[in-house]
């Protein structure tokens, strides 16, 4: 049954921008529920923007936006939301941690978008929660702060928690939202508005490396992809697996050599090496540690296969990468110096740090 729009209060939704914030979250959060109030003719959400002194944050694209308040107050809100982007780990300070601690403790509503995730469990309020993080943020999600329940879906709404990963998977976080609040009919109408086909659901995944329609073609190698991400440290073997999805292993095998023209040990070692490469590029973790986490008994075979994967030993690619953030960083702040000024520097994309880039592999025969 609908809602009736003036039996719900207004709703105060503020936005804490972290340096180096991925502007289309923040737009795909906030449009929504600016929407809401035009289709509607009625203010049901007010949104307040934050940062750490006032002063303008800087995005990952090199825009520098204007915000409304500080930190100096508490202020009265109905959810707090915060706005991460690349280079989580570096780009939030402990006063922002205490402020949101403080929110919470006085009953608001925590969220959190992009990578927004990270820093409400660095502030310890996803412990034993579930939360959604952007994918390329969540093996270091999972291995700094081992008491998150970090799922691979594209947004998750409790009572007092929300969260999504990054892209446009806020917009369908907060029109989950706006349909629990103000009615399916409403939300539909925004949806209509941004030539967004349909609402996903809070269990849709944010990332599955198939092709198109085959989630719907192949459940059972979603189920096997799913079984193989839970379970990078320790590996199951092929005859657990298909035994879990109730296949035998020739089908299994078949499956994968169908729809990814491999055996189920390959993709399986992939996925086990790009989780390597997330956490060296995203951690401090030494790297018999990373070996360890990724499900090799031995850092020498982890740097073979790892080096046949990549073209790079691991600690190439952590020196490289250490190489991006150094020249990322010091753009960024030349940028910041010049953000009101006439003549900005460009900012070159290849200096950005990525822990999703596109790996040329070699050929999958070389990784056993």
């Amino acid at each position: 049954m609908e809602s009736s729009l003036s039996q719900v209060k207004r709703q105060r939704i503020g936005f804490l921008l972290l340096d180096n914030f991925t502007m289309l979250a923040l737009g795909s959060a906030i449009d929504p529920i600016r929407m809401a109030n035009q289709l509607t003719s009625q203010q049901l959400y007010e949104w307040i923007t934050f940062s750490q002194d006032g002063a303008p944050v800087t995005s990952s694209d090199g825009l520098a936006i204007s915000v409304d308040h500080n930190l100096s107050e508490i202020p009265v809100l109905d959810t707090i939301i915060v706005v991460g982007g690349i280079d989580i780990t570096n780009s939030y300070t402990n006063s922002q941690l205490f402020w949101l601690k403080k929110l919470c403790n006085n009953g608001v509503q925590v969220g959190g978008i992009c990578t927004g995730a990270y820093v409400l469990a660095a502030a310890g309020l996803m412990d034993n929660r579930e939360c959604s993080v952007h994918w390329e943020c969540a093996a270091s999600l999972q291995e700094t702060y081992p008491k998150v329940v970090n799922n691979n879906h594209l947004y998750t709404i409790t009572k007092d928690r929300m969260t999504s990963s990054g892209g446009i998977a806020p917009l369908d976080m907060m029109l989950s939202m706006i349909q629990k609040q103000h009615g399916s009919k409403l939300a539909a109408a925004i949806s209509d508005m941004f030539s967004h086909d349909k609402v996903r659901t809070s269990d849709d995944y944010q990332r599955v490396p198939m092709r198109p329609n085959m989630a719907i073609a192949q459940p059972k190698l979603i189920e096997l992809i799913t079984l193989m991400e839970n379970n990078l440290e320790e590996p199951i073997n092929l005859n657990e697996l298909a035994a879990y999805i109730n296949i035998s292993r020739r089908q299994l095998e078949r499956l994968f050599q169908k729809y990814f023209n491999c055996t189920p040990s390959r993709y399986y070692m992939r996925l086990r090496l790009e989780r390597a490469r997330q956490l060296l590029k995203q951690t401090s973790m030494p790297i018999i540690e990373i070996a360890t986490a990724c499900g090799f008994v031995s850092t020498p075979h982890f740097s073979k296969c790892y080096s046949d994967y990549t073209g790079n030993p691991p600690r190439d690619e952590r020196s490289n990468n250490q190489i991006k953030l150094s020249d990322y960083r010091s753009n960024h702040r030349e940028k910041l110096k010049r953000s009101l000024g006439a003549s900005a520097t460009p900012k070159s994309a290849a200096c950005e740090p990525s822990y999703g880039s596109v790996c040329i592999e070699v050929d999958e025969r070389q990784v056993v």
